[in-house]
């Protein structure tokens, strides 16, 4: 029989995720002799064996890959045929400045879940792990992805693990986090700041004990640090929220399995995929309308009628749930708000001791934090809000010179993003940059990214917004050329380029703020734009914005701001709540305010509007987190309501009529669910009409969709299929966050096609 030799080169997310192993399965499954390497470029093979097998080889390497590894390229080469006595697997090898991708971390797998039951040194062990799941980017420190290069150098393997990590066909081989109870990394019970015990299941009981009595545990995890208390305890709940100073804000639950979840949340097969994935995110869900006992309390999700659930994914969750009696716990990141989740145990010892019943830290260091990713289900696709654990650090794949481009992304929400050849790594969510820790994680982290995958940096991109943080970071960053971007273009930026877009498009950016070109807040934007420039062809019309800033946080302000333009002081007489609810003195304030144009800037934002309208219909007039207005109108939209109301479409788009309309349905006693769903109504028929008008003069088919008003399920659905009757070929986010976290990887993209122009 013939042989011959062919070399094989694999790009892609195979580091980390038990590739070569893999390899070396279907290797000698097929009769192939020959070596499997990584080095920090790629997996490189070289394979001997028939003609025959080795296409069925290949064939299988692309087909049958571990879960977490994503192939971007298989590159097949014909060789000199050389011989080999049998398959192996050669050391990693450095061989140049360019990366192979990091996994982001997996949840546990099932077969280590079992050797967690089985007698043996990884009985009841809490760290268990094997090649195809566990700890990734949370500990690598560097590339190669070897466990010299984690967090787990400090940890040297016992006997046991060593022969399971050296034996080719042991599912552990080369798991850089493999460890045991003899040898691995250990959690340890504080209370009131000393260590009381190292016994696992002295610590399960304790905690679950807390947790039953309505107490409040901090738990190190795989990112950073959790506080958890059971989701069925409103007295809990509130606690949790008092000391973590988040009024508002609704809190993830972590049910004990998808049986238990499906009886409190309505889910869909594509919602219980994600749910079940090996990236275990936050899957935002509708909460069951019928009662279950016993209920979620309304304090849970602060009354809206979604619920972000996720299911255990890690083997302390799992050991957890079998000592609780509940099916459900809060379990949120372990900080205050406005900083990042903490990842120091000192640091939690001494912030959490005094105000939480009990801490749970393990000894094993997080080198690169990461929250709890978030996504929700709209037009049956997966759509991240919040990217983070189980998504980050895997680039987003573009094709455009990105390289040696760093991107520092916006003030909110922040994630930035680096160019690396014609990859985008878009970091893990860092949050909004509002205190002194968030500012250092952020710094930090861009640090560690330019390390780890090796970044040149040759020009930097920032928002054209003066004052945020992050284009102060980038203009003191160094001496490179920087590219300052419009903030609406970058979302449309951002959109296009996970779509791999290069044209004129129509871009329709909708959120709350945003720094314009004529210096005012800019946030309901038609552009007619490419990747290098925009043509801003219409807005919402300018309204004031009484107080800047401190408005979003008090929408009644906004609100009040809409009725004096289109009423003047006379809608002081209206029978209104919001007249009842605010003191008038605070009201003559923001009228004087108004009149003599004192700190009142300009705005178009989207979201301004919904606050306005959230405020008018008496249900938050002030604000106890971000978009809480424009999330309590989504929560009370319904399918069945047709109906709309008036707006105007000129120069710019004007919505008085629809203002009024409202003001009369509130008068008459209009119920606030039709109210509601007639605004949402009316937004995506603003979006269809102005967009039609567009095509009709410009001759773009094309509309891009982006900015955190498309977050709304409702919104972004209804404008989807509305376009596309009309023959439109509609964009929207789904790998990349439609929020002002995706903007960095629009900053990039603009910045790269000026390059590519020479504009810079």
């Amino acid at each position: 029989m013939n042989e011959k030799s062919v070399k094989i080169l694999i790009t892609g997310l195979v580091q980390g995720v038990g590739f070569r192993p893999f390899v070396f399965r279907i290797a000698t499954r097929f009769g192939l002799t020959g070596w499997v390497q990584n080095t920090n470029e790629n997996v490189k093979i070289k394979v001997t064996g028939s003609d025959h097998n080795i296409n069925s080889f290949i064939t299988s390497l692309g087909e049958d890959a571990p879960q977490a590894a994503l192939i971007e390229n298989i590159s097949v080469t014909d060789t000199e045929t050389e011989y080999f006595a049998e398959f192996i697997i050669l050391e990693s090898h450095n061989v140049s400045d360019e990366i192979t991708e990091i996994s982001p971390d997996i949840a546990v797998c099932d077969e280590c879940l079992l050797d967690i039951e089985r007698e043996g040194n990884r009985k009841d062990y809490a760290f268990v792990n094997c090649t195809n799941c566990g700890p990734r980017f949370t500990i690598i420190e560097d590339l190669p992805y070897d466990r010299a290069r984690t967090t787990m150098k400090s940890f040297e393997m016992c006997p046991v693990c060593r022969h399971e990590y050296e034996t080719i066909t042991d599912r552990r081989f080369h798991a850089q986090p493999v460890a045991c109870n003899d040898c691995g990394p250990q959690y340890e019970l504080n209370i009131n700041g000393k260590a009381v015990s190292n016994d696992i299941k002295n610590i399960l009981d304790h905690v679950s004990g807390y947790i039953k009595k309505g107490g409040i545990v901090l738990l190190k995890g795989l990112g950073g640090m959790h506080l958890a208390c059971d989701a069925f305890n409103a007295k809990a709940v509130d606690k949790l929220r008092y000391l973590k100073r988040r009024d508002g804000k609704p809190f993830a639950v972590m049910f004990r399995d998808i049986d238990s979840l499906k009886q409190y949340a309505e889910i869909t097969t594509i919602e219980e995929k994600s749910l079940l994935s090996w990236k275990r995110p936050i899957v935002l869900l509708g909460k069951k309308r019928r009662t279950v006992r016993p209920i979620l309390p309304d304090n849970l999700t602060s009354g809206l009628n979604l619920v972000g659930v996720m299911l255990p994914y890690m083997p302390f969750h799992y050991m957890l749930f079998q000592r609780l009696e509940t099916d459900a716990i809060v379990l949120t990141s372990g900080n205050f708000s406005n900083e990042p989740i903490l990842i120091d145990n000192g640091e939690a010892t001494a912030k959490f001791s005094s105000i939480t019943d009990a801490i749970v830290l393990h000894n094993r260091e997080i080198f690169n934090r990461t929250d709890d990713s978030v996504v929700r289900i709209i037009d049956g696709k997966e759509r991240i809000l919040r990217r983070s654990r189980g998504y980050a650090p895997a680039p987003v794949r573009t094709s455009m010179n990105m390289d040696g481009i760093v991107a520092f992304g916006a003030e909110l929400t922040n994630c930035f993003c680096l160019g690396k050849g014609e990859k985008a790594f878009l970091s893990q969510h860092i949050g909004d940059l509002q205190s002194v820790e968030a500012t250092l994680f952020y710094e930090k982290s861009i640090a560690q990214f330019i390390k780890l995958f090796r970044i040149k940096p040759s020009l930097l991109a920032t928002d054209m917004h003066p004052d945020y943080i992050s284009t102060r970071t980038g203009l003191d960053f160094g001496t490179f050329p920087i590219v300052m971007v419009q903030h609406h273009h970058a979302h449309i930026a951002s959109c296009m380029t996970e779509h791999r877009l290069d044209e004129k498009v129509i871009g329709v950016a909708f959120d709350g703020t945003g720094y314009g070109t004529d210096g005012n807040i800019w946030g309901s934007e038609f552009f007619i734009c490419d990747l290098n420039d925009f043509k801003r062809i219409t807005h919402f019309n300018y309204i004031p914005l009484p107080g800047g800033d401190s408005a979003t946080e008090e929408p009644w302000r906004i609100a009040v701001s809409w009725l004096y333009r289109i009423y003047g002081r006379e809608f002081l007489k209206l029978d209104l709540p919001l007249l009842y609810k605010i003191e008038g003195e605070k009201v003559e304030m923001i009228l004087k305010m108004i009149e003599r144009k004192i700190n009142c800037p300009l705005t178009s934002g989207a979201g301004r509007l919904f606050d306005a309208v959230a405020s008018l219909l008496d249900i938050v007039h002030v604000a106890t987190f971000q978009a809480e207005g424009p999330m309590r109108l989504e929560s009370l939209v319904q399918n069945d309501i047709p109906e709309s109301y008036s707006f105007s479409r000129g120069e710019t788009i004007g919505f008085d009529g629809t203002i009024r309309e409202i003001i009369s349905d509130i008068l008459n006693n209009v119920d606030k669910v039709t109210i509601a769903t007639k605004l949402h109504n009316t937004i995506i028929l603003t979006i269809f009409d102005t967009v039609s008008a567009i095509r009709s003069t410009e001759g773009i088919n094309k509309v891009v969709l982006s900015g955190g008003v498309f977050q709304n399920k409702y919104l972004l659905t209804g404008t989807t299929e509305l376009l596309r009757k009309s023959s439109f070929e509609v964009y929207s986010h789904a790998l990349v966050p439609t929020n002002d976290g995706g903007i960095a990887l629009g900053q990039l993209a603009v910045a790269s096609k000026r390059r590519e122009l020479k504009c810079v």
